[in-house]
């Protein structure tokens, strides 16, 4: 499997619909992602009680320090019916944060419709930049067929879990949250990516740079209908 990389300085934005949301989806590309030097991050959570607020901002701090948190204080469960106020809050946060190179979502065919809401919009407002939509095990058992992944140490993986377990205390009691879900799911997308651990995500758009200079790109000349780096004749 060839593996793609990405600039070495990025501004990266990640939305939420919930409080946990991102940490659970992509936790492990965060501490990825915190450890380059000169990569910054923003992140916009779009429900959550103050409680739940004051966990995110700690779970922030924790997977990236010096990222920034915001949120919308729209009502949990109920995106749909705020569309354009869900709309509204993500252009906010495009305007007031650096322009970012990558962009982590929820998917837009995630079973919540919290979750495919945002996952929808987020294209919508960074047409820019790479829109990686990152998955978040459930009840409804929507996970899907990924086509991206990030290969996670095993350090990496279980202080993701560690940091979960610390940062968000109010969901522990639910039968889902432990250990084994979170390591089990990490451990099955390494099996498919040839890593021992890795988090899996959708890019519904993506443009290869495939480095070659510039005069490859120009436009076939009008009159032999052939591009610069071909020979009129047929050959390269």
């Amino acid at each position: 499997m060839i593996g793609l990389s990405l600039p070495e300085r990025l501004h990266v934005v990640g939305i939420a619909a919930h409080p946990d949301d991102l940490e659970i989806g992509c936790g492990g590309t965060l501490l990825q992602l915190a450890a380059r030097p000169g990569t910054t991050a923003s992140f916009l959570t779009l429900t959550g009680t103050p409680a739940r607020e004051a966990e995110a901002r700690a779970a922030a701090a924790a997977f990236w320090p010096g990222a920034s948190s915001a949120f919308a204080g729209l009502p949990d469960g109920r995106l749909p019916e705020h569309w354009g106020a869900v709309k509204a809050a993500l252009h906010e946060h495009a305007a007031r944060t650096p322009a970012p190179d990558v962009v982590l979502a929820p998917r837009p065919d995630d079973a919540h419709q919290d979750h495919r809401l945002l996952g929808e919009l987020a294209p919508t407002v960074w047409r820019d930049a790479v829109v990686l939509h990152y998955e978040i095990p459930k009840w409804d058992g929507d996970l899907g067929r990924p086509d991206t992944y990030v290969p996670l140490p095993a350090q990496a993986a279980r202080r993701k879990v560690e940091l979960l377990d610390a940062a968000y205390p109010s969901q522990k009691a639910h039968d889902w949250w432990d250990a084994e879900t979170f390591l089990g799911l990490l451990r099955l997308r390494g099996v498919e990516c040839r890593a021992r651990y890795a988090e899996a995500f959708v890019v519904r758009k993506a443009v290869l740079d495939l480095g070659l200079d510039p005069a490859h790109h120009l436009a076939p000349d009008p009159g032999t209908g052939v591009g610069p780096d071909r020979d009129p004749a047929g050959g390269a």
